[in-house]
């Protein structure tokens, strides 16, 4: 059995899909379609950057679900691998949204709709500058609980990201995360700093959670037909009721990637396929168990490499 996963941000490169747009009409469709209802160009940014446009949130989120969804309906259309076998579909963060439209919980038009306005939000939650993301290598999660209690009264951070063993993502104000910094550098911890605009997945996120809540409600979900595994109880749904909730609070709660693919492999899931730009969940999910089969699909060569065997 197997499940499919789509990335979040920070997978994003110049030209992804590339391939895809140019050999089929209908992922042009897709694009224009995108471009359409955002009311900018967002194709060309994508396909020919600059870098510095597509990593702005607001336009990183629909780029990568565009990206996503496209090659996921290539599959369907161009190979004889059924996609919708899957057992379970999973997103990190912004990727959930993919999965829920893969799925069919939620329409193109109505997916794209929800991450322009969730970009923006999370962009503008934070004045820029003010919040930051560092990724901790080569430590556990409860190792770096406990250096975070035991400094409360110095900073304030928050774990934003379980995302395999031994690499968990921190959120906080600036201030907050270099003095924690600096503590993991006296220590002999390696850390590396996230180019990104805002803290992600923490409380510092409020502002964008208000904002997003009615957007989220006042769009009409289905149930879908492919269980969701959500970020954050790490668990499989099938009400859109309780996707909803769960879409509200996954803004400000951590990612519990790690936790998702350790419960998807406890329910009999043996191989794991990462449709989308980069590998960067595959490579998590190796450090999580080296015995999954993993496949990823970000080109047309990586069409020939599904089998339904």
């Amino acid at each position: 059995m197997f499940s499919v996963v789509f990335p979040g941000q920070g997978s994003q490169i110049v030209g992804m899909a590339k391939e895809f747009y140019n050999n089929f009409n209908y992922v042009k469709n897709y694009f224009g379609l995108a471009d359409e209802l955002l009311k900018k160009n967002l194709s060309k940014i994508i396909l020919n950057g600059p870098k510095e446009e597509l990593d702005q949130t607001e336009n990183t989120q629909p780029a990568i679900f565009l990206v996503s969804y496209s090659i996921f309906k290539t599959i369907e259309h161009e190979t004889k691998f059924n996609i919708n076998n899957a057992k379970f579909f999973a997103g990190h963060s912004l990727g959930e949204y993919s999965a829920l439209c893969c799925s069919g919980s939620l329409s193109f038009n109505q997916t794209i709709s929800l991450l322009k306005y969730r970009g923006q939000a999370m962009q503008n939650a934070v004045p820029k500058g003010e919040g930051a993301m560092i990724a901790i290598l080569g430590l556990e999660i409860n190792h770096i609980n406990k250096i975070l209690s035991e400094h409360k009264d110095k900073f304030l951070c928050y774990i934003a990201n379980d995302n395999s063993n031994g690499q968990t993502v921190v959120s906080g104000n600036t201030d907050s995360i270099d003095k924690f910094g600096e503590v993991l550098s006296k220590n002999n911890i390696r850390y590396l700093k996230l180019p990104v605009s805002a803290p992600f997945h923490c409380p510092l996120m409020n502002k964008a959670t208000e904002q997003m809540k009615q957007k989220i409600l006042d769009t009409q979900f289905k149930d879908p037909k492919i269980d969701i595994v959500s970020n954050v109880t790490a668990k499989p749904l099938k009400s859109s009721i309780d996707i909803k909730r769960l879409l509200i609070e996954q803004i400000e709660k951590p990612v519990r990637w790690r936790e998702s693919v350790q419960n998807i492999i406890k329910l009999g899931i043996n191989q794991f396929i990462e449709i989308g730009p980069g590998k960067v969940l595959s490579g998590l999910i190796k450090r999580i168990d080296r015995n999954i089969k993993l496949n990823q699909v970000n080109n047309l060569i990586d069409l020939n490499t599904l089998s339904n065997d």
